[in-house]
Order: C-alpha cells, then sequence, then structure tokens
C-alpha cells in the first residue's frame, strides 16, 4: 500500500523522537601548538585530538593561514581529515589567530561576532552550524579575555547572542571562558542555558596549566534537544604535555 505525504512525516517524527544522534564534541585550547616544554609541534596536537576521537572540536588559540602557508589549522584540518573554519581575531606575526572549529560531519554557516573590549586582547566568538544527519547543531566557540571588566562586557554580549530566539535548535556552548569561579560570565549564562556540572561526570575538574591543572577554565553549555550523556578530561602523556590546557571532551545526544 502506497503511503502518502503525512504518514512518512509522522513515521520520520517517531523515528526521531525514539533514536536521538550521538556525538562527540571537544573543546581544546591549543596555545599556538606550543607545548609545556616550549616546542612547537602541531604533530603532538594533531595525536591528542586524533586520540579524542571528537565529532566537532572548538579550538582556541589557534595559528591560521599567512603568506607563507596556511598555518595549524590547515595542518590539523588536513591530517585529521576534518573540515574546518576559522575566525580571527587578530594578527599574529602575519598569520591569522584566533579560533577553529573542526568537524566530519557538513559545515553550513559560519558566523563571527567581535567581542573585543576597548584596549584589550581582540577576542572573537564563532557560531558554526553543522549539519547532524537530518539535525543541524549550532556549535558557538569562544576564547573570553583574563580581564574582570573585559569579562562582564563579553559575557553580556555572548549571553544575548545565544540566546537569540531567531537561531532555533540545538545549541552548544564552549571554549575557554578564563572563569575559574562563578563569575557573571557563568551566572548569565547558567540563567539562559543549560551549565554542564562536572561534577557530576568527574574527580578531576581542572583543565589548566596541563600537566598540573590547578583552575577550571574551559565549560560547556547548551540548549534545546540536546543531552549530555558523559564528560571526559583525557589525561593521556601527549595530551599533558601537548598545551598548557586539557582537552574537555562531552558525549552527547540530540533530538
Amino acid at each position: 500500500m502506497r503511503r502518502n505525504a503525512a504518514d512518512h512525516a509522522l513515521s520520520y517524527s517517531a523515528v526521531s523522537a525514539a533514536a536521538p544522534i550521538a556525538l562527540r564534541i571537544a573543546t581544546y585550547n591549543i596555545h599556538r601548538c606550543r607545548g609545556l616544554d616550549g616546542r612547537i609541534r602541531p604533530d603532538r596536537v594533531i595525536e591528542v585530538i586524533r586520540a579524542i576521537e571528537a565529532d566537532v572540536v572548538a579550538l582556541q588559540e589557534v595559528v591560521g593561514p599567512g603568506p607563507r602557508g596556511g598555518g595549524h589549522a590547515e595542518a590539523i584540518g588536513a591530517a585529521l581529515g576534518m573540515g574546518w573554519v576559522m575566525a580571527p581575531a587578530r594578527q599574529l606575526r602575519g598569520r591569522n589567530f584566533g579560533n577553529a572549529v573542526l568537524s566530519r560531519h557538513p559545515i553550513v554557516n559560519h558566523l563571527e561576532h567581535d567581542l573585543s573590549w576597548k584596549t584589550c586582547e581582540a577576542r572573537r566568538l564563532q557560531r558554526v552550524d553543522v549539519e547532524i544527519g537530518r539535525a543541524l547543531l549550532h556549535v558557538y566557540n569562544v576564547h573570553l579575555g583574563t580581564a574582570i571588566l573585559e569579562r562582564r562586557h563579553q559575557a553580556q554580549r555572548l549571553a544575548t547572542i545565544v540566546s537569540d530566539r531567531r537561531v532555533a535548535g540545538a545549541k552548544i556552548v564552549l571554549g575557554d571562558f578564563n572563569e575559574w569561579m562563578r563569575g557573571l560570565a557563568t551566572t548569565l549564562l547558567s540563567e539562559r542555558l543549560n551549565s554542564v556540572d562536572l561534577r557530576e561526570f568527574l574527580k578531576r575538574r581542572r583543565t589548566y596549566p596541563g600537566v598540573f591543572p590547578l583552575l577550571h577554565l574551559d565549560h560547556i553549555y547548551y540548549a534545546g534537544q540536546v543531552r549530555v550523556v558523559g564528560i571526559e578530561l583525557p589525561r593521556t602523556r601527549p595530551a599533558l604535555i601537548a598545551s598548557d590546557h586539557l582537552p574537555l571532551v562531552a558525549n552527547i545526544e540530540i533530538g
């Protein structure tokens, strides 16, 4: 018997509700690929990300394209076979420098928002829309400033952008917030989004500095049809030395 369009839509809706899409997503400040030994080694960062086996990775402090080549963003993406987009915040020795998102799934949209404040170092918020099967995930990659007043300005702008109701669907906000106590960024985002409480998943929750972490600077928030089912903080030998941050990995379900 032939099924009409309404029957097909009902069937698809039922299947979608019963079968959420599993995804691994990570945030990682790679510190210009400069390890704790002072050596710039993109291969170590690549090894760490490969071992994570994430589908989407939000990177901060990324050296991008310049006059003499594609930089670390291109090298990492090519080595891992992942697509990437970058949101440069400033120039570093003639190269773009800022945030980048890697994805094994199609990137269908990319937007940038300026979070810079007065004379402090330029900062960008990156929104990357990733197509996961028939679902769309809005990934917000951020690296906030180190000064308190600077972060207050950035937190208010960030909270307004990510809570925009015109952007519908699943959202995940992650990155280096440079906030280890409950400051304005944490308060504002927790009011408007769901916050991942690392205490529910991890005994060790600090991500900086890598080899002997004292501070919890990297955070994850989410909204819409997103469920966090697990959190990992890899402490492998390469991860402990490749950068001054540890990667933070979330297993999520969409739908």
